[in-house]
């Protein structure tokens, strides 16, 4: 059955195997999630749950949010998040997720907001080559070459030049689950997932798996 959860990146470390190779992984705290709302084919065109993650305060939250959490019969969340589930016959408003839904072994892609960088120039946003720095060639040393040719008399679209950095969804495709600890609700998956420490995740079942 797919299967997803919403969690929190806590930091990296590494753990080691039965052979004693060493492993990288990100620790993610993954729930207690609740099922907010249940949507069917029949009244809404698809199957899905909407979980939601981590107490808030009412003063936290819009008029239109805390109606909708009274009318589920819920607690108050602050973050929400739709999974989109083949079948979800075995959920019903009001039931926790936990990190245990996931198992040593999964395959599962995590989305999340990368690092913020702000305006930045074409050289650490594209990783591109640097100007020379002799031979005459200055005083600019951080600029990228040739933004185009005579012809068109204009820029072409898509052109990697200075700008925003960062601060976009992400989504790590295809990642192993190292390790499951049910009793503290971490998930500890092999290799880097987008976002600063602290940032909110969404854990789903890979596509490609």
């Amino acid at each position: 059955m797919k299967k997803g959860i919403i969690g929190k990146k806590i930091g990296m470390t590494q753990i080691f195997d039965e052979v004693g190779n060493v492993i990288p992984v990100t620790i993610i705290k993954a729930g207690p999630c609740v099922v907010a709302q249940k949507k069917t084919v029949e009244n809404d065109g698809y199957n899905a749950v909407q979980l939601g993650f981590e107490d808030a305060k009412e003063k936290h939250l819009t008029k239109a949010e805390k109606g909708h959490f009274e009318k589920a019969g819920v607690a108050l969340k602050r973050h929400l998040k739709e999974f989109r589930l083949d079948d979800i016959s075995g959920l019903n408003v009001g039931d926790v997720i936990s990190a245990d839904t996931f198992a040593a072994g999964d395959k599962v892609d995590v989305t999340g907001i990368t690092k913020g960088h702000g305006y930045t120039g074409a050289i650490k946003r594209w990783n591109l080559h640097m100007l020379g720095k002799t031979h005459g060639i200055g005083p600019i040393h951080r600029q990228s070459g040739s933004m185009g040719v005579i012809d068109p008399a204009r820029i072409f679209k898509n052109k990697k030049m200075a700008g925003q950095y960062g601060n976009e969804q992400v989504t790590v495709l295809n990642l192993s689950v190292a390790k499951i600890d049910a009793e503290n609700n971490l998930i500890a998956v092999k290799g880097a997932i987008p976002g600063a420490k602290g940032g909110i995740v969404f854990i789903r079942d890979s596509v490609k798996a």
